[in-house]
């Protein structure tokens, strides 16, 4: 490997390249705003007419999917643990498949704008309530979480202003989806996907270049231990193996593909059933396209640091900016390239905001006004749906604000909402496998569901599971003081979070911490599912017995 002169730093033509991306994106959304009339009707503003086509929602999929924590997070996955990620390639096989032939005809059928519309259709209005609150506040503090720290950690290395970052990209997001509404959302996605692969081929490219070819980068990984594709060790408390990857990490994306509306919305809004599912198929190329990306990244990463990692040797305070420091490191020649990069973590970051920002519109006007304001006419329904695209915004800038003054809960937030989702995929299971689920045993299964998810999450966080779980690769630090001797290191601010957000330190480990606590991350969204599914279904069998016979001595 070659000795570097140094990370580079920012130029005018790498922030030309970033507000580009911006002005782009709000072109789209004001061109959606007046096309075809503009948006005369709130099915219009949030189902695009139920008029759009495969490709481009497919590719709508791919962007949301792949926020800027993906960007910045897969590839230091790969380099931490290994190229065992790749697995998920298999996950997402099973992902979409469940998606398109269990949920999507239930939905598309029922032809809902708010997924929660069918929780009522199925149980009852309490039960549509707890599934939208849920949903609502779920995705105002995750989308806070999407806007800030990445731009956190791109500040830290760049030096690329950090709010000036926050506001432009959150300003931008909420502009094109109160103008243009799904189809801005869609087609500003379509653009953003292509920023997003063209910064991960220059990163590669560069790579292989810079290390002197892909066998190089290969067997720096082998040598390092990086390509353990296979590790069929069922033991549930390991962080990745082959099942906690297929069976966990299924449960844990079909709780976004399957029933989460920020989704649904999107592949929904298709003119056809047929087109619908075509969008998810097409999709899942695209996912394929980003992960092989991700774990190229990865390998490409270990090879350049193999012999000094920078996080270990204080260079950079966290895993997730080790991506940008690579950038800063190998295209520092090449004026506009480290831009484009930053451009592909924050088209990461809109896609994902801008998906977020239209589905709280949806559900808020769907579930929360139109059954308690009626009649409303559907041009006040579009003014009502911008006003919650402009309101949802602000409150998701807002929670980026909030987000920088909780400094170790980002973690832990990231964690725990996350884990929303394995509850309502067993409450939607619930009601679309089980004819004899009722909304007692619903409403009950969801609460279940929830309490066992909070509790092994908060467990984990306050007391992480140990390396023998999750098993991180060996980092080496031996060719740092002869390799990088004297290099001129850019520090900003102290990065807030440590590896775990409410860790309590010097506690005598019990078996509760050792095995509850410990168990994969991708299992928790599949123990909130299981325990929702089962508690629903034993709660309902005795009461809807008790139901049955108190309508039958009623009526006799």
């Amino acid at each position: 490997m070659d000795a570097p002169r140094g990370i580079g730093s920012f130029v005018v033509w790498d922030y030309v390249v970033f507000a580009a991306m911006l002005l782009i994106s709000a072109a789209i959304g004001i061109y959606y705003a007046f096309a075809g009339g503009g948006q005369q009707s709130s099915k219009e503003f949030l189902m695009g007419g139920r008029r759009m086509t495969a490709v481009p929602v497919a590719l709508s999929l791919t962007a949301s999917f792949m926020s800027a924590v993906t960007v910045l997070g897969s590839p230091s996955e790969v380099y931490r643990f290994g190229a065992i990620y790749s697995i998920f390639a298999i996950t997402y096989f099973f992902v979409v498949v469940i998606s398109a032939e269990i949920f999507l005809p239930v939905f598309y059928k029922l032809g809902i704008t708010s997924t929660y519309e069918y929780l009522e259709l199925r149980f009852n209005k309490y039960v549509r309530l707890c599934g939208t609150v849920l949903f609502i506040v779920e995705t105002i503090l995750y989308t806070g979480i999407v806007i800030y720290a990445p731009a956190l950690a791109l500040n830290q290395v760049t030096g690329f202003h950090l709010w000036g970052a926050v506001v432009a990209t959150g300003v931008v997001c909420t502009f094109y989806c109160t103008l243009g509404g799904l189809k801005a959302v869609i087609w500003t996605d379509v653009f953003q996907v292509g920023i997003m692969v063209a910064g991960f081929l220059c990163v590669i490219i560069q790579s292989v270049v810079t290390e002197g070819g892909i066998s190089t980068i290969l067997n720096d990984a082998y040598n390092g231990g990086r390509l353990n594709f296979w590790n069929f060790n069922p033991n549930p408390l390991q962080r990745h193996t082959f099942w906690t990857i297929i069976i966990g990490g299924t449960f844990t994306w079909a709780s976004i593909y399957g029933v989460n509306q920020s989704q649904v919305q999107r592949y929904i809004s298709c003119k056809s059933r047929f087109q619908a599912k075509m969008s998810l198929y097409i999709n899942l190329l695209g996912l394929w396209v980003i992960l092989v990306c991700s774990v190229l990244c990865g390998l490409a990463l270990y090879s350049r640091y193999h012999d000094c990692d920078p996080w270990t040797a204080k260079k950079i305070s966290a895993p997730d900016q080790l991506m940008p420091y690579l950038v800063l490191d190998i295209l520092q020649d090449y004026p506009g390239l480290p831009g484009l990069f930053v451009a592909c973590a924050y088209s990461g970051t809109l896609s994902t905001v801008s998906s977020s920002i239209n589905a709280l519109a949806a559900v808020t006007v769907e579930d929360l006004i139109k059954p308690h304001f009626r009649p409303l006419s559907e041009r006040s329904l579009s003014w009502v749906s911008q006003g919650m695209s402009l309101l949802f915004g602000a409150l998701c800038i807002g929670m980026a604000a909030l987000a920088s003054l909780m400094g170790a809960l980002l973690q832990a937030a990231l964690s725990i909402f996350g884990m929303v989702g394995g509850p309502l995929l067993g409450l939607f299971s619930l009601g679309i496998l089980v004819p004899f689920a009722n909304s007692i045993g619903a409403l009950a299964g969801l609460l279940a569901g929830f309490v066992v998810s909070l509790w092994v999450g908060i467990g984990a966080q306050l007391y992480p599971p140990l390396p023998e779980s999750t098993m991180p690769l060996s980092l080496e630090t031996y060719g740092c003081n002869s390799t990088y001797n004297g290099t001129n290191w850019m520090t900003t601010t102290e990065m807030p979070f440590s590896t775990s957000a409410f860790q309590v330190h010097n506690v005598e480990r019990t078996p509760l911490m050792d095995n509850w606590y410990s168990l994969s991350y991708l299992y928790f969204s599949t123990l909130g599912t299981f325990v929702t599914l089962f508690t629903g279904m034993l709660i309902s069998l005795p009461t809807g017995l008790l139901h049955g016979i108190f309508f039958q001595l009623l009526f006799q």
